[in-house]
């Protein structure tokens, strides 16, 4: 394996994990605009109590993920962050605002007005942002973001919005609200427990509708991504997210809630593996391959060399993290 293909590689495990844990607390902000009923207050301080003491935490992943591209990738970084300058700094202020009221609302002042005020920047920040994600991962795929020769020339005007793009970011957003619903299944019980149980089973709908449409889609507006998700390469990845997202929905409704979660953290995993495998050899198709925009082989040697000792530090740290605040008191 290169160093080249090797830091793709630690790039898609950041992704990966990412995906996994913030699309998560994503969907409880999801969920938390949604609550409606009798236990719309319960399911709102069970999505709290899940998300409080950790939800920043998993941007951690999202800061791995930027370093290796701008230092491994720094001619693919310069066209993504040019391209997509509006959606990455809207999702920016999206994280921002859904952090700051997330606090608030649980730390200013008491009242009906301000809890109401900062719920509804929660839940719109929550909703947003995802969908711009999501949208950004669709331009990369779409072949809209074109890149000169030199790499002095980019044109990225309309690939975030694409249609492609649009439905990709409907489809992180229904991805987010399943995993939070599936995780809640797990941290809750009673009748708490069977909200959250339909709201997994009722977006996990929605998510396999959105799947139905967007498949046939892919090999229309973007064919080489159509053939890279066949290729031999990614379909084993996607074929056993397929069979984990079935496992899930089989253990949400047998009420095993743990194997619901288990495979969807596998699911989720599979199906960003998979789309990173499909992309192969770009980086941005058409113009900005692995090879063509790595940065020279001294810099990719030593970030390696940095990440080992990295992770050991951060690993346990975030085990840690999640073991005290997520352990029964």
């Amino acid at each position: 394996m290169t160093p080249a293909l090797l830091m793709a590689a630690l790039v898609a495990l950041g992704l990966c994990a990412y995906g996994v844990l913030a699309g998560a607390d994503f969907g409880g902000g999801i969920l938390d605009a949604l609550a409606r009923g009798p236990r719309r207050d319960a399911q709102r301080d069970a999505i709290a109590r899940a998300m409080g003491p950790v939800w920043e935490a998993n941007h951690v992943w999202l800061i791995f993920v930027i370093v290796l591209l701008f230092t491994g990738f720094p001619r693919a970084f310069y066209a993504l962050v040019e391209a997509l300058f509006v959606p990455l700094h809207l999702a920016l202020v999206g994280i921002t605002l859904r952090g700051g009221a997330f606090v608030f609302r649980a730390y200013g002042p008491p009242g009906p007005t301000s809890l109401r005020r900062w719920g509804r920047v929660f839940g719109i920040a929550s909703v947003v942002t995802p969908v711009l994600l999501g949208m950004c991962l669709g331009a990369v795929s779409s072949g809209h973001i074109r890149v000169s020769p030199d790499g002095e020339r980019i044109d990225g005007a309309g690939a975030w919005h694409s249609p492609l793009a649009l439905v990709i970011g409907l489809f992180a957003l229904s991805l987010c609200a399943y995993l939070a619903a599936v995780f809640l299944t797990v941290e809750t019980d009673g009748e708490v427990r069977d909200d959250f149980r339909r709201h997994a089973l009722e977006v996990g709908t929605v998510v396999v509708a959105l799947s139905a449409a967007l498949i046939p889609w892919v090999f229309v507006a973007a064919p080489q991504l159509g053939a890279g998700l066949l290729s031999a390469r990614a379909l084993p990845v996607l074929l056993v997210g397929a069979l984990a997202a079935l496992a899930s929905g089989y253990g949400l409704y047998r009420r095993r809630f743990r194997l619901a979660r288990a495979a969807t953290v596998v699911q989720v995993t599979c199906l960003l593996s998979g789309w990173a495998l499909a992309q192969l050899p770009y980086l941005i198709y058409p113009d900005v391959t692995l090879a063509g925009s790595a940065a020279p082989a001294a810099t990719l040697t030593a970030v390696l060399w940095t990440v080992p000792p990295g992770l050991a530090l951060l690993l346990p740290s975030l085990w840690w993290l999640f073991r005290v605040f997520k352990s029964a008191p």
